[in-house]
């Protein structure tokens, strides 16, 4: 006999506010709502009716207080990770992404406060695959309705070899009237039974909504799960893409069995049986074959008994075992973990490295025109060499040159610079902290880059104010006002930023005050100035004293002789601009380390200034990140199978 396709039970898939349709029935996907852990209350509360109040008979009420989760169980850990992972989460992700991780924290606390030493495991299938039957079978009486007509079975109905599972029931919302107890031989098979939870659920493909709700609802709460094919419909695609695939990861805590296989000749059997593997096996649900963890998969006949003594005696194996809830629920975190993956788990290592941090300050630096103050600290260095060492005629025509000069130095420092200046340079302040951000940012997922880059365009409100301020007290150290002496003080030094026009040095800024760009005050004077001082003044006095010579000898108050004091004066004219040549030479490199110095100590300082606004807070950022992440890999990387 051949397998009836799935032509006969296909699959209508769609999506409508984070769920599924299969067969016009509704399956959460891993963007469906969660209600936080009320899923039993509120549907007891539904599937609240007069009969039940009425508790089954043998059934224990009293509260179950043994924890489900064991103080040295692995799955502890994990549970406490995803718990932290949440709560570190919610201020940068979004609540539908955190939904699914939400419900099973919600279900495992839910859980954890009732039995562990009880299995709840559900029947379920398709209409006319003898899962109620199987369900008598199992449990020696004819407790679940079998008949012909479809659906039979309405609502879920329990079956419990144990007292003290009134909780878990109440959490499947599964009312008194629908719990019923095994009949029990007191067969080895019958003790291995003890703490089993069997659920007989309504057909998954049932034209009744209502039907196929239940099932659901119920297969999210049980510890395990008993899919129930016959040989026609084993293959159904409504079975596979919205059951079996979706719950690929939950093989562990799954048996698949292959019933009425009294109606096909054995080499038939086997054949569907080999089918089904390969069907399970394209779903990628792992078979446990060979002592591997993975899938049961068996068949039998539920009619007349064969291979149900086998499945009895592995579920008895199951049951002891004690690890089905765990189990189930580390399968739940898993593929929490697996749908979170996206939002935590970035390519490579991402950060913020060192050199985007010194490209970031060199950009503030070339902002603050920390270049143009080193440029001008080192003339005014050696403008202050010639003023010391220069010859007195030479100084006294610059200064007359510069009070002609419409353009002086002094007039230039008083103008604020120009708004093309003003605004390109505001801009390059925003094309540095966009580079920085994105360069942090990089190859973080999307919710983690766009947090770093709301920190970094926050953190850079009044950045360029704040430099603005920064040049300014730099600039005015000292002497305040530039005292600008000399043809080339102050040209080209001007660097504004921000809304206000910033200048590092000579030329105003923003309140127009006019920065000497000085490194601490006044640059210092080496020891060798008072010599070079005093070798001018000699010079000058030579030609002074080598001048009045000649003058006495012209009017005649001195004997003639003209060589002596114009050799004298000679003396004079020569050594003057020869000692202030040689004073220039020696202030060279002493001007150059000064304005590195100072070109060094501004840069560092804007580089202070937008590491406090916008690398502090953008590092914050990755911390976070970095947390969230070890609490990721703490949540994927622990195993709890409990083998």
């Amino acid at each position: 006999m051949t397998a009836v396709t799935d032509q006969d039970h296909g699959q209508e898939q769609g999506e409508a506010g984070g769920v599924v349709v299969c067969q016009g029935r509704h399956v959460p996907t891993s963007e469906g709502r969660w209600d936080d852990g009320l899923i039993a209350r509120r549907a007891a509360v539904l599937a609240k009716d007069p009969e039940d109040s009425e508790a089954a008979p043998d059934d224990d009420a009293r509260p179950q207080v043994e924890a489900y989760v064991p103080a040295g169980s692995l799955l502890r850990p994990r549970l406490d990770a995803l718990r932290e992972l949440v709560g570190l989460s919610r201020a940068r992700l979004d609540a539908t992404t955190l939904a699914e991780a939400g419900r099973v924290l919600d279900e495992a606390a839910a859980r954890q406060r009732l039995s562990s030493r009880h299995t709840v495991v559900a029947i379920a299938g398709a209409s006319g695959s003898g899962k109620s039957m199987l369900f008598n079978s199992l449990a020696g009486a004819q407790i679940s309705e079998t008949g012909l007509r479809r659906p039979t079975t309405a609502a879920p109905l329990a079956c419990s070899w144990t007292d003290g599972a009134a909780g878990l029931l109440d959490r499947l919302a599964i009312p008194g009237r629908l719990r019923r107890r095994p009949q029990q031989g007191g067969t080895e098979a019958d003790e291995a039974l003890q703490g089993l939870v069997l659920v007989d659920l309504p057909d998954h493909d049932s034209a009744a909504a209502g039907h196929r709700e239940q099932v659901d609802r119920v297969l999210a709460l049980v510890d395990a799960v008993i899919w129930v094919v016959d040989p026609e419909k084993y293959a159904d695609a409504a079975l596979h893409e919205c059951y079996l695939r979706p719950l690929a990861g939950h093989a562990e805590v799954t048996f698949v069995v292959l019933n009425q296989v009294d109606r096909l000749p054995r080499d038939a059997a086997d054949q569907v049986l080999d089918d089904l593997r390969r069907l399970l096996d394209e779903d990628g649900m792992a078979l446990g074959e060979h002592g591997e963890p993975g899938a049961t998969v068996l068949s039998l006949s539920a009619l007349t008994g064969e291979g149900v003594g086998e499945l009895r005696e592995l579920l008895g194996r199951f049951v002891q075992e004690r690890t089905a809830a765990a189990r189930r629920l580390s399968a739940d975190v898993n593929a929490a973990a697996a749908k979170l993956r996206p939002v935590y788990v970035a390519e490579g290592r991402p950060g913020l490295g060192e050199r985007a941090r010194e490209e970031f300050a060199d950009r503030l630096g070339e902002a603050v025109g920390a270049a143009a103050a080193g440029q001008a600290a080192e003339r005014e260095w050696r403008r202050n060499a010639g003023r010391a060492c220069g010859t007195p005629w030479l100084r006294l025509w610059r200064w007359y040159e510069s009070t002609r000069r419409p353009g002086s130095p002094d007039r230039a420092a008083a103008m604020p610079a120009p708004p093309e200046e003003q605004l390109t340079s505001r801009q390059r302040v925003e094309q540095a902290v966009r580079t920085v951000a994105d360069a942090a940012a990089d190859r973080l997922p999307g919710p983690w880059a766009q947090a770093v880059r709301e920190a970094a365009v926050n953190g850079a409100t009044g950045l360029p104010e704040a430099l603005d301020e920064l040049a300014e007290k730099a600039g005015t150290v000292g002497h305040g006002r530039a005292r600008g002496a000399g043809d080339d003080a102050g040209r080209g030094t001007a660097a504004a930023v921000g809304g206000g026009g910033v200048v590092a040095t000579c030329v105003a800024g923003a309140s127009g005050v006019a920065h000497s760009g000085r490194v601490g005050g006044k640059p210092p004077r080496p020891a060798w100035w008072p010599a070079a001082v005093l070798a001018q003044a000699s010079m000058t006095l030579l030609q002074i004293f080598g001048g009045l010579w000649l003058v006495g000898q012209i009017i005649g108050v001195i004997e003639p002789g003209l060589l002596t004091p114009a050799l004298v004066m000679l003396a004079g004219v020569i050594g003057g601009p020869l000692v202030e040549w040689s004073c220039a030479a020696a202030a060279r490199g002493p001007a150059r380390r000064y304005g590195q110095e100072a070109e060094r100590r501004l840069r560092e300082a804007a580089a202070a200034v937008g590491r406090a606004r916008v690398l502090d807070p953008v590092a914050a950022e990755l911390v976070r990140y970095r947390e969230v992440r070890e609490r990721y890999v703490t949540v994927t990387e622990i195993s709890t199978t409990g083998r």
